[in-house]
């Protein structure tokens, strides 16, 4: 069972179509075992539900109604409590039944580990896929004390797995001496400290082709976005990152499913970054489902 069927909590505004009907999935991987600073990203999926009931369902950026669209809220995913194995296990088990039916699939998370494994499930079905990774921090570490299942792995996983041409990171501006010089060495795409612009001059290489898009909130400032395990300053403003949500939506790229990650509500108590990331949900999801 990877939900508790009775849940009758929030859900996401307007994410109220039944599992069979829904074209698009919402589901939280409510995971956090990994972290190397501060924890609570577990409970950043149902804090971003909670918030998504101030968003209008309209969004005046896109011209397009959430009623528009046809989405089923999963809830969160019952992973074992300190088990990070069994929960991508269970992640990506859960992501391929979603592809077998056709959904499109929306994570919240979560530490950015959990995007691993949907990214593993993708390639599965896509083998064309690229990943666009828009963050703070690297990810490409092998492992973190010796640790290879870490929140700071998982880019460099998909490279390895996809490929690093085949992995355009935006917004970086944190990582090791080591992780830098892979990127250049690899011949993978990073753009440090921007989005919105770099991301625009690459779409047009990713035309037609399979994108999994993820987001780690972190690649805020932390004045847009404080509720997160590693802040990281010297980061975009949330009009920037809306408008590399909005260029991906425009782009001629074929979303295939995305995630935002690392919402860590116990550090902001004014819920900015939980009401943020409603609303780059709600983009998102009007943007990316053609």
């Amino acid at each position: 069972m990877f939900f508790d069927e009775g849940y009758s909590g929030r859900k996401y505004i307007m994410a109220d179509k039944s599992y069979n009907d829904g074209d698009i999935v919402i589901f939280g991987m409510p995971m956090d075992y990994t972290v190397s600073f501060r924890p609570g990203s577990r409970f950043g999926p149902n804090r971003i539900r909670e918030a998504s009931i101030g968003l209008e369902e309209y969004s005046v950026y896109l011209d397009r109604h959430l009623e528009d669209l046809n989405v089923h809220d999963a809830g969160d995913m019952l992973l074992p409590f300190g088990n990070a194995g069994k929960s991508i296990e269970m992640i990506e088990t859960y992501t391929e039944q979603l592809l077998k039916d056709g959904k499109f699939p929306v994570g919240l998370g979560g530490e950015h580990l959990v995007s691993w494994p949907v990214i593993r499930s993708m390639f599965k079905k896509y083998a064309e896929l690229a990943v666009i990774h828009i963050d703070a921090h690297a990810d490409l570490r092998e492992e973190y004390e010796g640790e290879v299942l870490s929140h700071s792995t998982p880019i460099r996983k998909a490279c390895e797995l996809i490929g690093p041409k085949n992995v355009y990171s935006f917004g970086i501006r944190s990582g090791m001496r080591e992780e830098f010089q892979y990127a250049k060495e690899s011949g993978m795409h990073m753009s440090k400290f921007d989005v919105a612009e770099p991301l625009k001059k690459m779409l047009p290489e990713l035309a037609g082709r399979p994108v999994y898009v993820t987001i780690d909130i972190d690649v805020l400032d932390p004045a847009f976005a404080p509720g997160t395990g590693t802040a990281e300053a010297g980061g975009i403003a949330s009009k920037e990152l809306l408008e590399a949500i909005h260029a991906i939506a425009g782009s001629e790229i074929n979303v295939v499913g995305c995630d935002l990650v690392e919402v860590v509500p116990a550090y902001d108590p004014s819920e900015q970054t939980a009401i943020a990331a409603s609303k780059f949900i709600r983009e998102m999801l009007l943007g990316f489902v053609k």
